[in-house]
C-alpha cells in the first residue's frame, strides 16, 4: 500500500511503500519544536515525487542527519539519517524518517506513538 504525503503548499511531495506500525515523537530541542511524528523507512521504501530543489536541508551539530523541509512553505518533511538502533550511527544502513503528519488521507490516530527522550540522550 503506497502512502502519499505532501507539505502544506504541496510543493514537496513524497510517498512511502507501507503504513508505519508506530511513529516516534522525539523530545530533543529540534524535534519537539518541529512537532513531527517520525516514521522510519529504508531508502528503497521512500520516493520523493516532487523536484529535489523544492527541498532545503538543515544540518546541525555533528552534521550526521540531514533535516529536509519544503523550500516554499517551510514544513518539515523528511530526514536522511544513518541507523541509530545500536546507539551509534550506522552509515552502512541509512534510514529515511518521514514526518507522518504530512501523510495524505491517513488516520494517524490509529498508530502507536513511541516517545524517545532525545532531550536527555543527545
Amino acid at each position: 500500500m503506497v502512502i502519499k504525503a505532501s507539505c502544506h503548499c504541496k510543493a514537496t511531495t513524497f510517498e512511502v511503500t507501507e503504513a508505519p506500525a508506530a511513529v516516534t515523537f522525539c523530545t530533543c530541542s529540534f524535534c519537539s519544536k518541529r512537532g513531527s511524528l517520525w516514521a522510519y523507512y529504508s531508502p528503497a521504501q521512500f520516493k520523493l515525487t516532487s523536484p529535489a530543489e523544492n527541498v532545503t536541508v538543515y544540518e546541525w551539530g555533528s552534521k550526521t542527519v540531514k533535516h529536509g523541509f519544503c523550500a516554499v512553505c517551510g514544513c518539515g518533511t523528511f530526514t536522511e539519517t544513518p541507523d541509530w538502533s545500536t546507539g551509534e550511527p550506522d552509515f552502512d544502513n541509512p534510514k529515511i524518517s518521514v514526518n507522518s503528519r504530512l501523510f495524505d488521507d491517513f488516520d494517524l490516530d490509529q498508530i502507536e506513538v513511541v516517545v524517545i527522550d532525545g532531550k536527555n540522550l543527545w
